[in-house]
Order: C-alpha cells, then structure tokens, then sequence
C-alpha cells in the first residue's frame, strides 16, 4: 500500500522545511526595510533629487551664482517667516529640506493665528487632535497589516511560546522609523484641512438662520465648514428634538465666534457671577424654548428693581437677592422684555410656555459687547 508522500517523511524534514520557509521570509522583511531605509533604493526621492539639481542646474545655466539654499540660515528662516501660505505650499514641493522646513509648525503659527485663531476655540481644539489620534492609529494598523512579518512574528503565531513575546516587542522598538514622517499632526495640515472645507469644527454663530427674527442678538453652537470660494461657511446645527438638523450657507466671518466657555449646549452653564452682577452689567443668558433643545446664548442688560428710583447713590438693587434681567431689543410692556432670577439659588427657571433661562456669563470686555451691539436689530422686537 502507498502512502502520500507528506506521511513518509520524518518529523525533523517536516521541521527544516518550515524553517526554510521562515527564512525566505525574513530575508523579504529585511529588504523590504532596507528599501524603506536612506541608504536604500526610493525612486520618489531619486527624481525628488533629480528635479531639485535640475533646478539648480538651470540656475547655473541663466549666470545666477547661488540659490536660495545657499543663504545663511537666519535669512532663509525670515525668507520663509514672510511667504503667505500657498508660497509655503509650493516651496515644501522643492526639495526634501525645504519640505521640512516649510512643514514647520512655527512658519505655520502664525497664518493660523491669523485667519482662524479668533473662531476656534478649545473645543475645536480637542476635536482636532481627536481626529489626529483616530488617523494615527488607522495608519499604523494599515501599515501593520502590509508590512511584511519578521521570523519571529510568524514563529509566534505557530508557537505562542511565552519566550517569544520579549523578543517580538525588542523587534519592535529596533524597528527604524519612517525617513518621511507624515505631518498629519501639524499646525500646517490642520490649516490645510479647514481651508479644504472638508473638515468640520464647532463654533457659534450669532442671529442664525440668516438673521431670522426669533434668533435676534442669539447666538448658538453649530459644526461650520469652510467655503473658499466665496470666503464665508456652511453651518449644521443641532436637532431641535424631534426637528431634524438645520443647515444654513453664506455665513459671514463676522457672525462666527469661538464658544466662551466649554458648556455643551445641552448642559446648564454654572453661573459665577451673579453675585456681582449690577444696574447697567452686560451678560450673556442661555435660553431654550424647551427641554429637548439645545441652549443658546442670548444678550441683556441688568436691569433695575421696580422699587427702586434708578438714581447712581441711591440704588441698592445689587444687593438684592432678586435680578431684573432686561433685554432692551423687545418693546417695553412685551412678556420678553423683563425676567427676574434669584442670585442665591437660580438655576434653571421657566416653563414650555416662555421658554427656560438657564446659565449666565458677566460679559467683562468691551469688544464682546460692542460685537453684539453690532446685530441690534434697526426696529424694536414685540
């Protein structure tokens, strides 16, 4: 009787073939990092090479003695510290140094600063490195799974031995890192994904829904997207309860502002100053028209007691426990004109027919109100 022939071989033959098959893998793991290595073989960076001494050459060519690259460090540092960002762009594409220097998050700080610095707030903030660290990891598991194993990777998934995991994570830490690392979490890239429009960040917009008049010197928490085009943003805001969610387009700079604090609009803002508030104080009042909706932020003035004569030396209503909360918008004798809160113990107040008044924010500088003095609508509001 025959046997296949896999059954008459003896167990060391069967065990030098599958170290012979490890072998040939290992030996693919280590070219394959040899090439990913500076010294090894990249055709990207060749003709990355090849083009930057083209441009030298053509230099040279025109009776030009020097580049750029020849100028002392400090003068390239304030070459580059002058160019606008799409010159950083285009200089990144030069040569590997200068993809380097231009990736450089202090070239980048302060176009950042500049454009997007007074609309993103923290939150935007968190939400950003949030997605970075979701990339990161989505990147290295790619990379996980197209690297090729080393022998002691495939002999740990034959033989899960406890001796093989120190020398599995010893393999990893000599590992050499990329030559090219991506800028996924620099300045530049972030820059780079708002004006895209592509990604999403949380700030608020003051009158929503095109200055709508139930929204008049509001202002409330949206995602917004960048609109290069036509240099202004899209906004999503969230569901009012059932409603589903609200967009609106064209949305000017001016009507966008980074939250002031890091209350969700779903939670009550904790109010620190009501004991300070007096005549004449400007605030900002969260306020909701019911319990499923999110929180908007909504301008007043503190107002007078009606017991009291309203003269300077005379008035006494910053030390009464009850507030008048005024918004001078709405005609006088109007159920929106006034609203009283007690500064001991206010929390939420209201009911479904006027709406809840929650949190309150003192407003302390002077360009925050002269913002909001900005929407004041040109008739009185009933």
């Amino acid at each position: 009787m025959l046997f296949p022939l896999s059954l008459t071989l003896p167990k060391w033959a069967h065990e030098l073939m599958l170290l012979i098959f490890l072998l040939v893998q290992e030996l693919a793991h280590s070219l394959w990092h040899w090439v990913r290595s500076p010294l090894g073989f990249s055709p990207a960076a060749v003709c990355a090479k090849m083009r930057c001494v083209q441009r030298v050459e053509n230099v040279a060519e025109v009776g030009v003695e020097s580049s750029i690259l020849d100028l002392p460090e400090l003068a390239l540092e304030c070459v580059l510290e002058k160019l606008p960002p799409a010159a950083l762009c285009s200089m990144a594409g030069v040569c590997r140094n200068f993809k380097e220097r231009c990736w450089s998050d202090h070239l980048w700080e302060r176009h950042m600063r500049e454009k997007w610095g007074r609309v993103l707030g923290r939150s935007a903030k968190r939400e950003w490195e949030c997605y970075v660290s979701c990339r990161k990891n989505y990147l290295q598991g790619v990379e996980r799974r197209l690297r090729p194993k080393s022998l002691i990777e495939s002999i740990s998934c034959i033989w899960p031995l406890s001796w093989i995991k120190p020398l599995l994570d010893s393999s990893s830490s000599d590992r050499p890192a990329a030559t090219n690392p991506s800028p996924i979490d620099s300045i530049m890239f972030w820059y780079l994904a708002l004006e895209s429009g592509k990604l999403w960040f949380p700030a608020q917009v003051y009158n929503r829904e095109n200055g709508h008049v139930g929204f008049v010197l509001s202002c409330y928490d949206a995602q917004l997207s960048y609109d290069r085009q036509t240099d202004t943003f899209y906004a999503r805001y969230p569901p009012h309860g059932r409603k589903p969610v609200k967009m609106e387009e064209g949305i000017e700079w001016s009507r966008i502002r980074a939250s002031p604090v890091d209350t969700s609009p779903h939670d009550l803002h904790v109010s620190d100053c009501l004991n300070d508030l007096r005549p004449g104080d400007h605030f900002e009042i969260q306020w909701r028209k019911s319990k499923e909706f999110p929180y908007g932020w909504w301008y007043g003035v503190i107002g007078h007691l009606e017991s009291c004569d309203e003269r300077e030396h005379h008035c006494c209503c910053h030390k009464d426990d009850t507030i008048i909360l005024e918004f001078k918008q709405y005609a006088p004798g109007s159920k929106w004109r006034k609203k009283d809160i007690s500064r001991k113990s206010h929390r939420e107040k209201g009911e479904e027919t006027d709406g809840f008044y929650g949190g309150i924010r003192k407003l302390q500088r002077k360009d925050e109100i002269s913002i909001w003095k900005r929407f004041w609508p040109c008739e009185v509001l009933e």
